[in-house]
């Protein structure tokens, strides 16, 4: 598709009933008309996911199509390309396990401002496994009780990057340059933050559950055991099976999802293949 062709109005498809749509008739390789951007940002506003196939993007056009949604992060411990800090190559060898983002998870939760969004291009995709889940925050939040929504609303929830980074639970091979993914030391990675339980998402205004495994340590005001049951019970409920999607990845495909409102888990099954994927993730607001 030409550049020019890229103002032909896109395709929406829902894939679920709950969020995810794949859109087509459009070329994100190439700069996008004002037209394009916003068709793509109100699409990502009704479905919170959405996936294109058959891209051909260079780094420099991720991180074009990127900037068109806001600034883009620096991540503070994973290092990124040394061209582009701004991206992050995702490499599972084949014969390893998958060792990032293999848990329900919002991304940079532990930021001060959490992320927007992320973009995720797929290089080199295993002939099957390795698909990614999405869950519906904001459709969890809808289906709690009134009773329930009550005892959220105001509650503030501690994250912290300690989880997924501390060298003493990841282990230092990361930290060491002897993996696919490496870290950095940072200050990042033990310090705590404060977010709403419920956060209102700044663009559509609906309320949704903004707390997961990987980054919340805790909530404020609760016994630990209170906070695990809160936390564990919030968790399942959002990710029952009818408030998701899953994505079968290919070559040359691309997701775009919104931090805001979704958590996501990479599926470990594809031990024998390798896998490549580069991510840019999008400067977010402080949640309230």
């Amino acid at each position: 598709m030409s550049a020019a062709s890229a103002s032909t109005p896109i395709q929406v498809e829902p894939i679920s009933g709950a969020l995810g749509a794949e859109v087509s008739g459009i070329d994100l390789g190439h700069p996008l008309p004002g037209q394009s951007v916003a068709a793509i940002r109100a699409a990502l506003l009704e479905h919170a996911v959405l996936f294109f196939r058959d891209q051909t993007l260079t780094p420099e056009a991720q991180i074009a199509l990127a900037r068109h949604f806001g600034e883009l992060d620096v991540h503070p411990i994973v290092e990124g390309l040394p061209e582009h800090p701004e991206i992050v190559r995702v490499r599972k060898p084949a014969g390893e396990s998958a060792s990032f983002g293999t848990g329900w998870h919002t991304d940079n939760t532990f930021f001060e401002a959490p992320s927007l969004g992320t973009i995720l291009y797929g290089l080199a995709i295993p002939p099957y496994g390795g698909d990614t889940l999405f869950a519906s925050m904001t459709r969890a939040y809808d289906a709690l009780s009134d009773g329930m929504k009550e005892m959220l609303d105001g509650l503030v929830a501690v994250h912290s990057a300690a989880r997924a980074y501390d060298p003493a639970v990841t282990g230092e091979a990361k930290y060491r340059g002897d993996a696919p993914i490496r870290y950095r030391h940072s200050d990042a990675i033990g310090k705590e933050v404060r977010h709403p339980v419920v956060r209102t998402h700044p663009e559509t205004g609906r309320k949704g559950l903004f707390v997961n495994p990987m980054f919340t340590l805790r909530i404020d005001g609760l016994h630990g055991a209170e906070s695990d049951a809160l936390l564990g019970f919030l968790q399942s409920h959002a990710t029952r099976p009818e408030l998701t999607c899953r994505f079968r990845w290919r070559p040359n495909s691309l997701a775009f999802w919104d931090n805001r409102c979704v958590q996501h888990y990479a599926m470990d099954d594809y031990h024998e293949f390798e896998r490549v994927m580069l991510r840019v993730t999008i400067s977010g607001d402080r949640p309230f």
